[in-house]
């Protein structure tokens, strides 16, 4: 048996050399996680600044000065228009819903009911379709309101002074500055 020690000797230099390259690797994507983590954080701070001037100042300002629109020399116009907004919570699903239906807008209200098949079963789902649970299948039932239905019901509420539950839609109305690019 011999022993080569020059051979050990480069294949103990090429590991060391590979684990260095790939520790340069792991700083490399560390540094770059930090980079995109700060970029999210320094963007939400501009978002938030930029809502702040949109929805609060601007429309100070422009209320203050009894003006609707504003169209700059370069073209662009500027005005502030209402927005609305609205949620169900979910602990007020029902009460919501039940709140709809007795005030005649029961027809806003989504109900999907959804089987999902596996690979190859396009004939069990033919006859599902006809059949439905009398093939085993439990389907799986989803009732809802559609979010922009959902607003603008509550904007067509609300400019007609009609109530909107706050308790059950959490209903939001508000200004946003709104720039018309030329």
């Amino acid at each position: 048996m011999t022993i080569n020690f020059e051979n050990d000797r480069m294949q103990s230099v090429e590991q060391i050399d590979s684990a260095k390259r790939l520790s340069d690797k792991v700083i490399e994507l560390k540094d770059l996680e930090d980079e995109i983590a700060n970029a999210e954080e320094s963007i939400k701070k501009l978002k938030e600044k930029a809502n702040l001037l949109s929805m609060v100042e601007i429309p100070a300002m422009m209320d203050e000065m009894q003006i609707t629109k504003l169209k700059l020399k370069d073209g662009e116009a500027v005005e502030v228009k209402k927005i609305y907004g609205a949620t169900i919570p979910k602990e007020k699903q029902e009460e919501a819903f039940e709140w709809l239906r007795n005030n005649g807008l029961g027809d806003i209200i989504k109900n999907d009911i959804t089987v999902t098949f596996g690979r190859g079963e396009d004939n069990k789902a033919a006859q599902y379709a006809v059949l439905a649970r009398g093939q085993g299948f439990e389907p799986v039932q989803k009732i809802g309101v559609n979010p922009m239905t959902l607003k603008a019901l509550v904007r067509e509420r609300l400019e007609s002074g009609l109530d909107v539950p706050a308790d059950l839609f959490k209903p939001f109305a508000g200004n946003q500055t709104k720039i018309t690019k030329r």
